[in-house]
């Protein structure tokens, strides 16, 4: 029907001046009409030339005034010739009008307070903020000083209106036949084809964008991290229990008891399935005596070990407790096989979130176990690794583990930041911690961790780590993030 009328109308007239007066005109929606507008502008039937208006609308409170009158006038209409209290007319007109109006109504010397009465100093008054308002709906033209105060009051806004003037273009019909956009085997065997008028094709028009996945930031730098250590010979630990026993997280690790680690303020534990039941007998009794009591030269820690705390469940804080299970389960082979392990997953802290922490995370762990390591080796592979991540500028600092001795901090030079920058933790595990599995006395176990999500926030320049993990992730970013390369 629109289009109908609109090329009905231009047969006989030169042009329409106005699409929204013309859609009122017809009885059509001024949507639906530009709709038709657009589409008889691309096949250049019609010429359409946007116009833009603006015009000044009353607000909801304005349309109120307009209406009711304004809260000055209904103040003063209120007020008896005798006078009034101010309660009595607060509780006659309202709180909002009463104060709206005495102001409006003082600014304009209508009124006057006498103590607590309320008289008038006019006998009438004019509501000429009722008669703008009227104008102004109206469509009339007020001066700019009347246009500023009613803005200033928020009785009027300024509304941009968009329209079209149309004309007939080079190639108007009076009526459009329908294009067809396929030639078929119908049209061919009956001759239709003949008569058919044919949608013009564009060649150089760019395909639909293809909507496919895209890998989050910390996939795409897992992934690269992940073939570092398939470079090196590494093969991946099981990780995909995120349940883990107080036992296997803590105490096989030679991490008391009593260490503040183990706290509910800095682990989680569960209040469900709270306990486990499977644990190594012979294993368990052998990591008892080295905490109470010591062995393999050392004096243990000297107090009373507990089989109820090492059964808590908990989710995990670290994946060395991965490492531990592992390590375990290749002392009970018959014949030492030396063993290069890796793992990248999610461990958890009760910890309070910033940008710089969450309360789970994801965490790198390098493990190699065989004869004769010495801290040399551990740095020497260090170095290879994190070369291989872009860090080349390595510094180590002693520090203090548990179950690591000696123990060290990794620091690398962050060209960026022009500092010092700490990027992981490293040692050399513990006799206390490797004989009790049964592994021999010969073998040295080296091991470091760092996060996942530090190296993938100085990589892409994120701040704050909860852009990048959580649910104000920006897709967009995930989108359009460059491929991940390290090292280069």
């Amino acid at each position: 029907m629109a289009e109908e009328a609109v090329l009905g109308f231009l047969q006989t007239n030169d042009q329409i001046s106005d699409s929204h007066q013309f859609a009122a005109s017809v009885g059509v929606g001024h949507t639906e009409l530009e709709n038709v507008i657009k589409s008889l502008k691309g096949f250049e039937i019609v010429d359409a030339q946007e116009i833009t208006r603006q015009s000044w609308v009353l607000t909801e409170e304005g349309k109120k005034y307009m209406v009711n009158g304004s809260p000055e006038a209904l103040f003063f209409s209120a007020i008896p010739p005798e006078g009034i209290s101010r309660n009595t007319l607060k509780e006659k007109l309202g709180i909002e009008t009463f104060d709206i109006g005495s102001k409006a109504a003082a600014k304009n010397k209508w009124i006057a307070f006498d103590k607590d009465l309320v008289k008038r100093k006019v006998e009438s008054v004019e509501d000429e903020v009722k008669n703008l308002l009227t104008r102004i709906n109206n469509g009339e033209v007020v001066s700019d000083q009347v246009i500023n105060d009613l803005k200033r009051r928020k009785l009027i806004v300024k509304q941009t209106w968009k329209g079209y003037l149309l004309k007939r273009g080079p190639k108007y019909v009076s009526k459009r036949k329908k294009a067809a956009t396929d030639l078929t085997r119908e049209h061919i065997v009956s001759g239709d084809w003949k008569n058919l008028e044919f949608k013009e094709y564009n060649v150089n028009a760019e395909a639909r964008a293809i909507q496919v996945g895209y890998l989050h930031s910390l996939l795409e730098v897992r992934e690269e991290i992940q073939n570092i250590f398939l470079q090196m010979g590494f093969e991946e630990m099981p990780t995909n229990n995120f349940v883990e026993s107080s036992f296997w997280n803590f105490d096989a690790l030679f991490q008391p008891q009593q260490h503040p680690a183990r706290d509910s303020h800095d682990t989680f534990f569960l209040e469900t399935a709270d306990r486990t039941k499977d644990l190594p007998e012979d294993y368990l009794k052998n990591v008892k005596r080295v905490h109470e009591f010591g062995g393999y030269g050392s004096k243990g820690y000297g107090y009373d070990w507990k089989r109820d705390e090492a059964e808590k469940n908990l989710l995990r804080t670290h994946t060395t407790a991965v490492s531990t299970r592992m390590l375990y389960a290749l002392a009970q082979q018959e014949t030492f096989t030396p063993k290069r392990y890796y793992s990248i997953d999610r461990v958890f802290r009760n910890e309070a979130v910033d940008r710089t922490h969450l309360a789970e995370f994801h965490q790198i762990e390098g493990v190699i176990c065989d004869r004769g390591l010495t801290l040399g080796d551990l740095i020497g592979v260090l170095e290879d690794f994190f070369s291989r991540l872009g860090m080349s500028k390595l510094r180590f600092k002693p520090a203090y583990n548990p179950y690591t001795e000696p123990s060290m901090e990794i620091f690398s030079y962050h060209d960026g930041l022009q500092k010092w920058v700490e990027v992981g933790n490293s040692g050399m595990f513990r006799p206390e911690m490797l004989l009790p599995m049964g592994l021999p006395e010969d073998v040295n176990v080296i091991a470091w961790g760092l996060s996942l999500e530090r190296p993938t926030m100085i990589l892409y320049g994120i701040s704050n780590i909860r852009d990048l993990f959580g649910p104000k992730v920006d897709f967009d970013l995930i989108k359009n993030n460059p491929i991940c390369r390290l090292g280069i």
